[in-house]
């Protein structure tokens, strides 16, 4: 990776706070790091591994060094003092209020010394010599992390690598049924020029909401009409108290079709068959209320050896992270709850954050204090900069930008591109707000202003009339997944258009929101006809309060242009110069992944966009599949990218007759983990394709590559009212390239938007290869410049147009497959206990094999060469 070539000085001046604390450590501390060996190992797993490690704790043989260590609840220890080799443990397994047991477990657990961890070495990375840069940091990092979350992992709730939360003392957010929001708060040791620092910040989560089982399912009964998903229930931790102590579970499945009474099952113990009913009545003295009116849950993983328990006996464990992808609802909900302006959460983070977190010297945190550590509580203060904005331009009319936005009332699009001729489809599904026929007065004169604005805007061919049809949707009831409603409308497209004459576009007018149609007719418009297509919902689109009805037009109108090829608005020539004076292609990359709600073994699908000429406005896309296995380690690399490469410097070399000299790739989606797996993997496909495009005269572009980062934890504070909006947040064009930065590699965080809404969040930009050799101002300004040619908005965007595009192409791609990747069903069984691995790979196998035939041949030929995605 580059060294930085320099720090930026464009623009004003000023300075942040930002929420990174000073951390310091004894100068020449030495600390010791160990290895936990824990056997049996078979059954130390999950929940049960971290008990086994409170009981070494409370051991005599650990009871002289406790105050000393700290570790992972898993397998690795530090100490502030060098323990005795070799040190082995015997642990007899209990639960916490578990008086005794003869038939206990028994464990041995083995506390081996690795390394020295000597801080100097890390003062040495820290003071910013190139011999230094070497310095293997990650050791270091993750011992200090432990320390410092010591405290936070005993009295919270990890969730992921670094976030903590605190159930029983938080306020809870109701999201949906059995679903709750949680605040907490991140923590991470940071390096920095010439000082340690922690970076701790607010973060959301959602939680299952604890109680009693029986009650759940009892809730989702009564509000949904069918019992509770296994979706929902699956892995799911519960716990019981019928054999005298806390015992915790995880639920493999729910018994859908089996109850207390009709299950039966051979009893040693009472010698015959007996239902689980009279089980627990016999045995444990328990008289279930709810025998027949509520199934059993299976808590075995062993397929051939269910166990079945009845869900009145069990509580739902508190402080288990929400598994599943919260939908629109949800979402809306988390976002309400968590979207508070900047001083809520700078005050949540020096007061309660550093409460729970155990940061304070008076805080009762031992580990601290055995290492020698302290924490600054005054957040760190940095330099900062706001960088000028470029000017719009239009081909006619004036666009002064404020607040990294402007207006474009009396302007005409910069380019404006054909109308030959199209069309209107209305979706009518008998809901409020629909035009009642083909004919409806009212629809000829929405149309009519819809026109005029396209007309308005430069446009041609936005005088003809369209072509109006009209599709009648059958009922959603029996209609999985909405297939007879996706066959109406595919039959009612291709009996209206002839293959060889296409609409340029198809104005869709939707009268609601569903999962299923807007997602079938892109899906069956993209790849099976090759048709344009533009959406409205009629709930917006006929608001005539105030001027919405001609906003929402003005960003239709953005949306059709882009498609049709035209360009919207451009820079001015000096703000284009870092691009223009080589011939350049910026690509962007990016790759999306199935999440929680996607059906196992659907596939990640990746995306690249490029330029195809000098105005930096048309950006069309690659896309393909790739099978999530095929390689875990690089799973976030794109498999494919040469191909995808060689495909888009073929449009480039169509439309310019020669190829791009320099190309600037802005890669979205990578950790920092993962840097080095885009320079091995990526960048040598990068590579073969110019190799491949060229095979006689050699072609060698200078090549630069940025990562674009959204998912770091960095938040900023302005220390003057001059560089403060009216809620708080920094302004538009704020750059921060010193101060919490890398000490070595060339990074910067930019604001390029107007945070409207909550605290506003800087993309982090990282130059992970550069044979361009850019100065940091022409990186900065030159990144901040392009984030106002997004050609869907008139406002400049908080992530690089290149990376959005790739973004908005990958979810796209998510539409085709819809009932894969978002909707995946629940596929409940009512003989219950978990499949083996076989039958689950074989199913992944399926679903993937799915995929495939439903993406087909990808994207249709007539779209390949346009903004189809926008």
């Amino acid at each position: 990776m580059p060294l930085r070539p320099g720090w930026g000085k464009l623009g004003r001046p000023s300075q942040l706070r930002t929420n990174f604390f000073a951390v310091r450590l004894p100068k020449d501390a030495v600390y010791y790091e160990y290895e936990i060996a824990i056997s049996p190992q078979a059954q130390a797993k999950g929940d049960r591994r971290a008990r086994i490690l409170e009981l070494v704790e409370e051991s005599p043989a650990l009871a002289a060094f406790r105050q000393y260590v700290a570790h992972d609840r898993s397998q690795r220890l530090v100490s502030s003092r060098e323990l005795p080799q070799p040190l082995s443990v015997a642990v007899r397994y209990l639960e916490v209020d578990q008086a005794d047991d003869p038939n206990a477990l028994n464990f041995t657990v083995d506390i081996n010394f690795q390394r020295e961890l000597r801080m100097s070495s890390l003062n040495d990375y820290m003071d910013g010599k190139p011999e230094h840069r070497s310095i293997d940091t990650q050791p270091f990092i993750s011992a200090l992390n432990l320390v410092m979350q010591s405290y936070a992992s005993k009295r919270g709730v990890r969730v992921g690598g670094n976030k903590y939360f605190f159930p029983s003392g938080a306020q809870q957010h109701p999201l949906s049924l059995g679903v709750e929001a949680h605040r907490g708060f991140f923590m991470s040791i940071r390096p920095m020029y010439k000082q340690l620092m922690v970076n701790i910040n607010v973060c959301m989560t959602a939680f299952y909401t604890p109680g009693n089982l029986a009650q759940a399912m009892f809730a989702f009964q009564e509000q949904t009409g069918h019992g509770m998903p296994q979706t929902f229930a699956d892995r799911l931790k519960v716990s019981t108290k019928h054999l005298g102590y806390t015992k915790k579970s995880t639920i493999a499945r729910i018994m859908t079709s089996l109850t207390a009474r009709s299950y039966r099952f051979d009893c040693e113990e009472l010698g015959r068959k007996v239902s689980v009913e009279e089980y627990f009545k016999i045995k444990h003295k328990i008289t279930l209320r709810h025998a027949t009116d509520l199934p059993l849950i299976n808590v075995s993983m062993n397929p051939k050896r269910p166990v079945c328990l009845p869900a009145e006996i069990c509580e739902i464990v508190p402080g288990q992270a929400y598994r599943g992808k919260l939908d629109g609802e949800q979402t809306a909900a988390m976002i309400r709850y968590a979207c508070n302006p900047p001083e809520f959460n700078g005050n949540a983070i020096v007061q309660q954050g550093f409460d729970q977190l155990g940061l304070r010297t008076d805080s009762g945190a031992p580990a601290l204090a055995a290492f020698g550590v302290s924490v600054d509580q005054q957040m760190a203060v940095v330099p900062s900069r706001v960088l000028p904005s470029p000017r719009i331009t239009y081909s006619s009319g004036d666009a002064q930008v404020r607040n990294a936005g402007w207006n474009i009332v009396n302007v005409k699009l910069h380019s404006g591109g054909t109308i030959g001729h199209w069309a209107v489809l209305l979706v009518q599904e008998g809901r409020r707000g629909e035009f009642t026929s083909v004919s409806d007065p009212e629809l000829i004169a929405f149309l009519k202003t819809f026109l005029a604005k396209c007309n308005a805007s430069g446009i041609a061919g936005a005088d003809k009339p369209p072509k109006i049809i009209s599709v009648n949707l059958p009922s959603p009831q029996g209609d999985n997944n909405r297939e007879r409603a996706i066959d109406a409308i595919r039959n009612t497209l291709r009996g209206n258009f002839n293959p060889k004459a296409k609409p340029s576009f198809v104005l869709v007018l939707l009268s609601g929101i569903d999962r299923y149609i807007y997602p079938g007719i892109k899906k069956l418009c993209d790849i099976d006809m090759g048709i344009h297509t533009v959406h409205m919902l009629l709930s917006k689109a006929r608001d005539s309060r105030g001027n919405r009805q001609d906003q929402y037009f003005s960003n239709v109108v953005l949306k059709v242009n882009a498609k049709l090829g035209g360009m919207n608005h451009l820079l001015d020539s000096s703000s284009m110069k870092w691009l223009t004076e080589k011939k350049t292609m910026i690509m962007g990359i990016d790759v999306t992944h199935p999440s929680p709600g996607s059906a196992p073994g659907s596939p990640s699908i990746a995306a690249v966009v490029a330029s195809v000429d000098d105005n930096f406005v048309q950006f069309p896309a690659s896309m393909t599949l790739q099978k999530p296995d095929w390689n875990k380690e690089s799973k976030e690399m794109v498999e494919n990218l040469t191909a995808m490469t060689i495909e888009r410097l073929q449009l480039y070399l169509k439309k310019n007759k020669r190829l791009p000299d320099r190309i600037f790739v802005y890669r979205d989606g990578v950790s920092e983990g993962q840097y080095h797996l885009v320079l091995r993997e990526e960048l040598p496909k990068i590579q073969a394709a110019f190799k491949q495009i060229s095979p006689k005269a050699p072609y060698k572009p200078t090549l630069t590559i940025a990562i674009c980062g959204k998912r770091h934890h960095a938040r900023f504070w302005p220390t003057a009212s001059g560089d403060m909006t009216q809620n708080g947040n920094t302004v538009p064009g704020t750059v921060v390239d010193k101060g919490i930065t890398d000490i070595y590699n060339h990074d910067f965080y930019l604001q390029a938007h107007q945070g409207l809404q909550g605290h506003v969040r800087p993309t982090h930009y990282t130059i992970v290869y550069d044979e361009n050799r850019y100065s940091a101002d022409v990186l900065q300004q030159g990144t901040h410049t392009a984030s106002y040619l997004y050609a869907r908005a008139t406002k400049a965007v908080s992530l690089v147009p290149a990376a959005y595009y790739a973004d908005i192409a990958c979810e796209r791609g998510r539409d085709y497959l819809n009932v894969l990747m978002n909707l995946a069903d629940d596929r409940s069984s009512a003989a219950g206990g978990p499949r083996t691995t076989a039958d689950r790979e074989a199913e992944k196998e399926r679903v993937y094999e799915n995929a495939v035939k439903m993406w087909g041949k990808g994207i249709h030929v007539d779209l390949k060469e346009s903004m189809f995605y926008i």
